[in-house]
């Protein structure tokens, strides 16, 4: 077994998988993370006993221990940071931190969610409250919900640089284009601008389709320590670089409505990994809002600060595009069970890989993608993490 003494390992993702995902009427979120934590633990090739880490987030009363006790895990390293959407971003840079420093071996981060289910049944209401204690009192008696502070944000954008409804209304067309070569994804059908634009108004200026779906789902990411990956049974992905930012919590203390923590914690991730957004073959966003694709692409330094709207354009942004940005059809059109930033990682990995099938991205040599940026958001641009990943 390799020792836990040594010091600044390289760590690399050995392990990746969906549990069922989509409309899943049957199992518990506890069952969706137990099917997803098998799944990546039989991908990785390595034995249950090789964990000594875990993550978990957003479940349970004591997560991550309630989860890690369902599995019948013992781990000896714990993060249970919760910091919404970037949350599994953020975890995944503490985990490698603490693998290159010894203080555990194998790390497993792991979700799972029956929040369309949870409705269907009607065990909760589509309602999402943050509470109205502490700061958000002050926001909270005017009615000013999560997608309505992503709908001001976007509002903000359009004021400033000119950018269009049809320009978000393009980030939908792609994302669902990406899903519709994806069989797990949740919807296929194309849709086109005019189909966004006309949709259901939401929050001005989101309409339906300007909104992530609603689904069931869980996945898991096994990260392990250099020495481990003679012993695994797939190509390895390494962690070249992470970073992670908070911005606020009340919309009064956010300086620039138009500029996201990515811009921090994308620098810090392509700063530590010795590379720049150019060098990217793809990139895997949050996508809770069409806005949040296109501030993101520009706080990652894809694009100058308020040129994301014609850089999304002309389909730039699909799977066969300059840039493919979430190639599985993202939280879109392809799931959203809640917190979906260790979904951006498994996408990632499967496209490192060359193991996305149908929807996989090719370079010109005819090969899979070699470098990656997965960059989550949390709250309302609350907070962010980004990792930097790459292939042998």
């Amino acid at each position: 077994m390799p020792s836990s003494s040594r010091a600044a390992r390289k760590v690399a993702i050995v392990g990746i998988s969906l549990s069922d995902c989509g409309r899943v009427d049957g199992p518990t979120p506890y069952a969706l993370h137990a099917q997803a934590a098998r799944r990546a633990l039989a991908d990785s090739g390595l034995a249950r006993e090789s964990i000594d880490g875990f993550a978990s987030a957003g479940l349970g009363t004591l997560a991550p221990i309630e989860v890690a006790e369902y599995l019948g895990l013992r781990p000896r390293w714990v993060d249970s940071t919760s910091v919404g959407g970037a949350t599994w971003e953020v975890m995944a840079a503490h985990a490698a931190d603490a693998i290159a420093a010894g203080h555990a071996d194998a790390v497993l981060l792991v979700y799972g969610s029956t929040a369309r289910a949870d409705i269907r049944a009607r065990r909760r209401t589509a309602g999402l409250s943050f509470g109205g204690r502490g700061p958000l009192q002050f926001e909270v008696p005017y009615g000013h919900t999560l997608i309505a502070k992503y709908a001001m944000a976007a509002r903000r954008h359009m004021h400033e640089y000119g950018t269009t409804l049809e320009q978000l209304a393009s980030v939908a067309v792609q994302a669902r284009a990406n899903a519709a070569a994806n069989p797990e994804a949740m919807f296929r059908d194309p849709i086109t601008v005019d189909e966004v634009l006309d949709g259901p108004l939401i929050a001005d200026p989101f309409t339906k389709l300007h909104c992530c779906i609603r689904s069931d789902g869980g996945c898991a990411v096994l990260l392990a320590a250099e020495e481990y990956v003679a012993d695994t049974a797939t190509t390895p992905v390494w962690i070249l670089g992470t970073g992670e930012h908070v911005s606020h919590a009340t919309m009064s203390e956010w300086d620039d409505f138009t500029v996201s923590p990515a811009a921090v914690s994308g620098r810090l991730a392509f700063e530590r990994a010795g590379l720049t957004p150019a060098d990217m073959d793809i990139a895997e966003i949050y996508d809770a809002f069409t806005y949040m694709t296109l501030v993101t692409l520009e706080d990652l330094g894809f694009c100058a600060k308020g040129e994301g709207g014609p850089f999304v354009e002309k389909g730039r942004i699909s799977r066969t595009g300059e840039l493919p940005v979430n190639t599985d059809g993202g939280g879109l059109s392809a799931c959203h069970p809640g917190m979906r930033g260790l979904f951006l990682l498994v996408e990632a990995v499967r496209q490192l890989r060359g193991e996305a099938g149908g929807h996989q991205v090719h370079l010109p040599d005819g090969g899979p993608p070699r470098l990656a940026v997965a960059s989550g958001t949390g709250g309302w641009f609350c907070s962010s993490g980004t990792v930097v990943l790459g292939r042998d």
